[in-house]
């Protein structure tokens, strides 16, 4: 793949990643502060603390302004990168290779290795490696006196960031091989599920539309009679003859449709099928919802949306009528759908003038199983798969997806963003 290309299969998720790092940056301060009040050692207090400061930061740039659930290949290598970089800096000023602690700089390549491309892992690996040779030669002593001879004994020194290095490479390799084996077996798994969900959908749509074909021959050869007599009666009203006409022109549809179906049930659906731009999704989305809703959904676009054409993904059309559902679902009356797009990104706005999020979950939205835990809040029925469903597949293909609660409505707001060079290479 090319240099840190956008990939739907290289990815991990955001809340387990960030458990991690709040377990890793407490144990760097129990360890720091532990050495240095309780020990009584000597070393640079005040800079070490100020490293571990920059990881909480830098975690809680991802809760709370890094909004997607799962984290990018490039997005995972830079706070990867960031990790790699404060852990050496820490050794570096508590004795370099001879801290025991030097074991952890692995942790990070290795966490990675079996969920990021092979160029991110590469990358991780050679920064890591660099690091070891720098503290195998560069670092501020420990706080704490150890036995010259461990440094004079060169084969035992240069021993130590050898065997951090070949465990580095080694754990990388056999995490990377079963990682990608087991992406290929769940994928392989995927496709079986789908062919045999397929044949099943098949063998039950065959039933369907013959029983279909059979129940509605007569009604429809009842309407076909009634046509003609009524088209003897009002001959010479053109008008009334137009209606006729085109009511014998649905009935044959109608027939023309049962009888396809009752001989392959295969029915393409044309919107899926083809290339069409977002404007068109959207209408497509939105015209079935308007079939089964007595809500009123306004859709805008702006002049300068573009027309460029989207090849066909139902991963798309399914995160789009979740969302679009949803907001349906727990809308008052209007549900508002707002288009902007131009030269560089696409931007889908979808509000509804409901009571909106609950506020104890607006931060985990993207979680499955989500519910308030205010007793008083109805809206919390229903709340969780649909929309972990909805921002998983549209994350899946590029898209920024961000929940929060109308300004200007009153309800929910989700806002759905694409780079153009992302979503028209779907």
């Amino acid at each position: 793949m090319r240099f840190f290309q956008t990939s739907k299969h290289h990815s991990f998720k955001k809340s387990t990643y960030v458990a991690l790092r709040w377990i890793g940056i407490l144990g760097q301060l129990i360890a720091v502060n532990f050495v240095y009040f309780f020990l009584n050692s000597n070393f640079d207090f005040v800079t070490s603390n100020l490293i571990i400061f920059l990881g909480v930061l830098s975690n809680l740039y991802l809760i709370f302004i890094y909004k997607k659930t799962q984290l990018s290949d490039r997005s995972a290598f830079l706070f990867l990168f960031i990790d790699i970089l404060q852990l050496g800096i820490l050794l570096y000023l508590s004795g370099g290779i001879m801290n025991p602690f030097v074991i952890f700089l692995l942790i990070p390549s290795v966490f990675s290795s079996s969920n990021l491309s092979f160029v991110t892992n590469t990358l991780l690996v050679i920064l890591t490696i660099i690091i070891i040779i720098f503290l195998t030669f560069y670092y501020q002593d420990l706080p704490i006196n150890l036995n010259s001879d461990l440094h004079n004994n060169h084969y035992f020194y240069y021993s130590i960031p050898t065997s951090l290095i070949i465990a580095l490479v080694f754990l990388n390799y056999f995490a990377m091989t079963f990682g990608t084996q087991s992406r290929l077996r769940k994928e392989a798994l995927g496709k079986m599920e789908e062919v045999m969900a397929k044949e099943h959908e098949l063998l039950s749509l065959g039933g369907q539309a013959a029983a279909a074909a059979h129940s509605l021959g007569t009604p429809l050869s009842t309407i076909t009679i009634i046509s003609h007599d009524l088209m003897k009666q009002f001959k010479g009203q053109k008008d009334i003859e137009k209606d006729i006409e085109l009511l014998n022109s649905q009935v044959d549809r109608c027939n023309e449709i049962l009888k396809r179906l009752t001989l392959n049930p295969v029915e393409e659906d044309e919107f899926i099928d083809k290339d069409i731009n977002i404007r068109d999704y959207l209408s497509e989305i939105i015209s079935s919802f308007k079939e089964i809703s007595k809500k009123d959904f306004i859709l805008n676009f702006d002049q300068d949306s573009n027309p460029k054409k989207i090849s066909k993904s139902i991963e798309i059309v399914y995160g789009l009528r979740n969302f679009i559902g949803n907001a349906n679902k727990f809308a008052k009356n209007n549900i508002f759908v707002n288009v902007k797009s131009d030269s560089e990104s696409t931007e889908i706005t979808i509000e509804d003038d409901g009571n909106g999020y609950p506020r104890d979950i607006i931060s985990k939205i993207g979680e499955p199983y989500l519910k308030s835990n205010s007793p008083n809040d109805k809206s919390k029925q229903g709340l969780g798969l649909g929309l972990f469903i909805g921002k998983t597949l549209l994350e899946k293909n590029f898209a920024t997806v961000n929940c929060r609660n109308s300004k200007t409505r009153g309800g929910a707001e989700v806002n759905i963003k694409w780079k153009n060079k992302e979503l028209f290479n779907i």
